[in-house]
């Protein structure tokens, strides 16, 4: 079954993968949601050795290059979207992988600096796997940072304004889509509680260090917004935050 919903969901994104050339990558941690320069989650980034687990367009990749990373490794499951990245990194030395996370595809174990993820990691279908896979990834002493939905945030919606919980919290499963960005493109994405998301990665041998569930950029705040009913809006994310992200540490 998950194999199945793996291979749906990578024929989708090579569908998609247009719609999302460039956006939410960093110093972007998501939709409506404060920055890296903001937040100053990365430590000094130059001479490291990264990973971007989901790579997407490879922009975050770009912005790790021009932070002075040594080296820059990518990983995801589209082969469009890896497409999309050797573009956006011609003339870069970058180690791109046409891989889904949560697959054991011989990757440097004990040699990274950093491995994040921005926007991505909630696709997986094994969340234990990955997570044990990226921990055997990082040098001791390096860390895991990742962005994602707020797991509640799904369960909110807006009607003219109003914001109610739809749907239960306490349910965990798979959310199933059959027309992703409008296209012909049918998905299932996992749902899963903000627990799930860290007891996992303590079970995996993280130590976590910082969570944040991610306020409006700080340009944004106080400022008069239009009711909107969208699924991302500043109007909701001045209410509640679209974006968790989890800093977490492989210890010495």
């Amino acid at each position: 079954m998950k194999t199945e919903i793996l291979r749906q969901n990578q024929r989708s994104w090579n569908t998609v993968a247009a719609h999302f050339n460039g956006v939410d990558a960093l110093p972007s941690f998501g939709p409506f949601a404060q920055t890296d320069d903001e937040l100053q989650l990365f430590e000094s980034i130059q001479d490291k050795k990264v990973l971007d687990i989901g790579c997407g367009s490879g922009h975050s990749l770009a912005y790790m290059a021009e932070q002075g990373a040594a080296e820059l490794w990518g990983v995801d499951f589209s082969e469009n979207q890896i497409e999309r990245a050797s573009e956006t990194l011609q003339g870069l030395q970058a180690n791109l992988h046409c891989a889904a996370m949560e697959e054991d595809i011989d990757l440097p174990r004990n040699y990274f600096d950093i491995v994040y993820s921005i926007y991505a990691i909630g696709w997986t279908t094994d969340l234990k796997e990955t997570l044990n896979l990226i921990y055997s990834y990082l040098k001791p002493g390096g860390y895991f940072l990742f962005s994602w939905d707020h797991p509640l945030y799904a369960h909110l919606q807006s009607d003219q304004g109003h914001i109610s919980l739809n749907g239960s919290y306490q349910e965990e499963g798979m959310t199933r889509y059959e027309n992703f960005k409008g296209e012909d493109a049918p998905v299932a994405i996992p749902k899963r509680k903000f627990s799930t998301y860290l007891n996992s990665l303590i079970q995996a041998g993280f130590m976590i260090e910082e969570v944040v569930e991610t306020d409006v950029p700080n340009q944004q705040k106080n400022s008069e917004t239009e009711v909107s009913d969208r699924y991302y809006s500043l109007y909701k994310a001045q209410k509640f935050p679209t974006t968790m992200i989890i800093k977490a540490r492989k210890e010495n």
